[in-house]
């Protein structure tokens, strides 16, 4: 079994096929002027890892403004906003993300970031 990570656009894709072509967060319909981003649910900074089930696509707008918050938080920001997103797909990535953790193994700062949520 390969354990290199697939490359940034693959995995771009992959998340855009399974939860849908626009923003998880605020909504927008991805195009030429509103190009998806991979936005990792629990921040690289928490030591969240590149792999698809911690990544969803993301405008950059929303990318840039969450930062490193989490994803809890940055629902309840994005409804205070009145934006209405996706918690289903933020849901299903975190619940994939959790069992993608226990399978590989290690991530400790991401597993208690995760758990935080």
């Amino acid at each position: 079994m390969d354990r290199r990570p697939a490359p940034r656009q693959r995995r771009l894709a992959a998340a855009i096929e399974r939860d849908g072509a626009r923003c998880v967060w605020c909504g927008r319909a991805f195009s030429r002027l509103v190009p998806p981003t991979r936005d990792h649910l629990v921040p690289r900074a928490r030591g969240g890892p590149s792999w698809v089930e911690n990544e969803v696509p993301s405008c950059r707008r929303c990318n840039a403004e969450r930062g490193h918050r989490g994803a809890a938080e940055w629902v309840e920001e994005c409804l205070r906003r009145g934006w209405v997103p996706d918690v289903t797909a933020v849901r299903r990535a975190m619940a994939a993300l959790e069992v993608a953790i226990a399978e590989r193994g290690g991530q400790r700062r991401a597993r208690a970031a995760l758990a935080a949520q």
